[in-house]
């Protein structure tokens, strides 16, 4: 079987994680400051805070942004539920915009909509999902003009690019995840950037117990800390990002081009502005045949997944919370018919032309 995701560990690692160990530092430490400044700079914005993962990476971007109880954060209903999740651990209300049915990004027009009819929105939560950045510029325009916070939830666009700027420098603030499977990991681990020299020291505190010092706790902070351990993976892993990149969108063209004419499946879109850093390769099939199709990978030795089945606001805790249907028809539509095929760096070429033989093999 050719696996959906295979994380990849090298010498480097390895090399590490014995110095940490080594040291007998496993906690915070020299690693995850080092780690920090990394990926930081990498991403372009001035500071960056390690943290446990991806959720609480966002729960702090979002405490940084000074969300609280009662406030109101629309976000899309088409990703994984932490991005909804962060939202209600602040004691927030969660409002939910359509997608954009070519890129699955939260749709500029109909955010506006929501900022309208919604008086009052203290932010907005985007997604730049399977690691195609959202359209900044149009976002950005809403921001200036309705005067929300613009968190960014990057958690899988590490490296992705809008207008030759990476994503995770535009907002307010920023959340990534370094989860086992995302296009670089810690195993389990997060960071929260931002460009604002206050909203990070706060966040520091957040993720620390919100601890002044040895001993002092001004704010209600939380265990959100990152270990040693897991900030060395990130720096190698950091290393060879650029180059797992490049890998991921050859594949993704050598796909692109393979499928053209497949009159059963859309291949992903990539606005000209945008580098796309395919931690999914996502496409959509119609609802009625998705099952079938996905069982024909499988029988055949090709993995696939798919990411999301469902929107957010119809998860049964969603509609506990009173959440009700048919309000993101885009999104709800892009639940039924998505399909994420092997895209990691570690697929063979060999691997690549077997998938695209099973696939082109297909029939309707």
């Amino acid at each position: 079987m050719i696996n959906i995701a295979s994380p990849i560990i090298g010498r480097k690692e390895r090399k590490l994680i014995k110095e940490v160990l080594d040291s007998r530092i496993l906690a915070s430490g020299k690693y995850v400051a080092q780690f920090e400044q990394s990926f930081a700079k990498y991403s372009g914005a001035k500071f960056g805070i390690a943290n446990a993962n991806g959720t609480t990476s966002l729960h702090t971007a979002l405490l940084m942004c000074g969300i609280k109880s009662g406030d109101k954060v629309v976000t899309t209903p088409f990703s994984f539920i932490a991005t909804a999740n962060s939202i209600l651990f602040c004691g927030a209300k969660p409002i939910f915009a359509d997608i954009d049915p070519k890129t699955f990004n939260i749709n500029p027009v109909e955010l506006e909509k929501m900022l309208k009819k919604e008086r009052n929105v203290k932010a907005v939560l985007i997604v730049h999902l399977y690691g195609l950045p959202c359209d900044v510029d149009a976002i950005l325009k809403l921001k200036k003009k309705y005067k929300f916070k613009l968190i960014e939830d990057s958690c899988q666009a590490h490296g992705a690019e809008f207008k030759k700027k990476k994503v995770g420098s535009f907002g307010d603030a920023a959340a990534f995840s370094f989860y086992a499977t995302k296009n670089m990991m810690t195993g389990e681990g997060g960071i929260t950037l931002t460009n604002d020299e206050k909203a990070d020291k706060y966040g520091r505190q957040i993720i620390n117990h919100g601890r002044v010092g040895h001993s002092t706790h001004t704010v209600l902070g939380y265990n959100y800390r990152l270990t040693n351990l897991a900030a060395a993976i990130g720096i190698a892993q950091l290393e060879q990002l650029e180059n797992w990149i490049e890998k991921r969108i050859a594949t993704a063209q050598k796909y692109n081009e393979a499928f053209k004419g497949l009159n059963f499946l859309h291949t992903p879109f990539v606005p000209k502005s945008c580098r796309h850093v395919f931690h999914q390769y996502t496409v959509r099939i119609a609802a009625r045949e998705r099952d079938r199709f996905m069982k024909y990978l499988a029988e055949n030795g090709v993995g696939s997944g798919v990411y999301y089945s469902s929107v957010i606001y119809k998860q049964p805790f969603y509609k506990q919370l009173g959440y009700k249907s048919g309000v993101c028809k885009e999104a709800e539509k892009a639940a039924e018919e998505v399909v994420s095929l092997p895209v990691h760096p570690l697929l063979s070429k060999a691997n690549i032309d077997k998938i695209i033989k099973v696939i082109k093999s297909y029939k309707k």
